[in-house]
């Protein structure tokens, strides 16, 4: 069964496992308080070029979107975001569950405005009503979709004028950035967002995430919210370890850059052939179209996400490629495509 359906099921890259074995019977502090968390931290600053930001390491996505909100937040104040946005629609109610209501906007291409947001705060009209105060997006998108420069300066621009927290879900930060959609640095997010977060998960390590801190005015505090929300792990140091490989010579981009060029390949592949797409998906996701019969025959010989059921019937599906997926297995995909029924 070939794997496209998420860019997370393999283990870790063998740096991180190696780097895990090395320390493996290394005595620390927990919490993340041990040298190899300060070690990964330091990288961090210095290739993110923020060298006053905090970085807090987070076991996973869902934890540290909900650690971020319910530590800015007051108890009265809501998030804006996209309809389609990760938190809206695939984190089970957590952000609910903090007592924090979502304000979403729906968006054919998965991405948030500047223009959305000054729609929220035109629509606050009183204390009645639930008080936008951050506003979150996710780069790449829940489309696969990217951010231009221009695009998060309007939105860091428009948060700036409102005093908005603006906060970036960066699960696949490094294939958005290594994205030829994408003119963004690595150096440019502290600027342009008060928090974001790097995506360790989906790019080559065990599980893991880094959120960095910018703004001094959502520092204070933030560890103590990271406990009560269950996100402090004891053995913190497994994650110092694995950040500290994971941006060794270049190894984060390096990783994404694949993702995103094994993901080329196979919408050229699917193009030729003359498959229309949900969304142009320049990051390592794509939503190719299908007839409901070619989906069934795909997922007898693909792990794929099924997605939209579109009004003529057809089905678009979600395949995703991440730092491991081989040109063996683009072969195999091409092999397969050609194979379908009808193609």
């Amino acid at each position: 069964m070939l794997f496209l359906k998420n860019d997370y099921s393999e283990g870790a890259h063998p740096k991180v496992l190696e780097a895990l074995q090395e320390t493996n019977f290394v005595k620390t502090v927990g919490y993340g308080l041990d040298e190899y968390c300060q070690k990964a931290e330091e990288v961090i600053k210095a290739t993110f070029g923020c060298p006053d930001a905090d970085v807090h390491f987070i076991t996973g996505g869902t934890i540290a979107n909900t650690v971020v909100i319910a530590s800015v937040l007051k108890p009265y104040q809501g998030v804006i975001c996209v309809a389609s946005g990760h938190i809206n629609v695939h984190e089970s109610g957590a952000i609910e569950a903090t007592g924090h209501k979502i304000i979403p906007f729906p968006s054919a291409d998965g991405k948030l405005t500047a223009e959305m947001v000054e729609t929220a705060m035109r629509e606050n009209t009183s204390e009645h009503m639930v008080e936008p105060a951050l506003v979150y997006i996710s780069n790449a998108t829940e489309l696969g979709t990217v951010y231009t420069k221009a695009e998060i300066e309007s939105l860091s621009h428009v948060c700036r004028k409102h005093n908005l927290c603006f906060f970036i879900d960066g699960a696949r930060l490094a294939q958005a950035v290594a994205s030829p959609a994408s003119d963004l640095e690595l150096i440019d997010f502290p600027s342009l967002c008060d928090i974001f977060y790097i995506g360790g998960t989906k790019n080559g390590i065990l599980f893991g995430e880094a959120i960095v801190i910018t703004n001094d005015a959502y520092k204070s505090g933030f560890r103590n919210m990271v406990k009560r929300q269950g996100g402090m792990l004891a053995k913190g140091r497994v994650l110092g370890v694995q950040f500290l490989a994971l941006f060794e010579d270049g190894l984060f981009m390096a990783n994404g850059m694949h993702a995103v060029k094994q993901m080329s390949k196979i919408v050229e592949i699917l193009q030729s052939r003359g498959f229309a797409f949900l969304a142009d998906s320049p990051a390592n996701m794509s939503f190719p179209i299908f007839t409901i019969s070619q989906v069934g025959e795909l997922e007898s010989q693909i792990a794929l996400e099924a997605d939209v059921v579109l009004p003529d019937g057809k089905q678009a599906v979600r395949f995703v490629t991440s730092w491991a997926t081989s040109d063996e297995d683009i072969a195999e995909f091409e092999r397969i495509i050609d194979g379908l029924e009808s193609i």
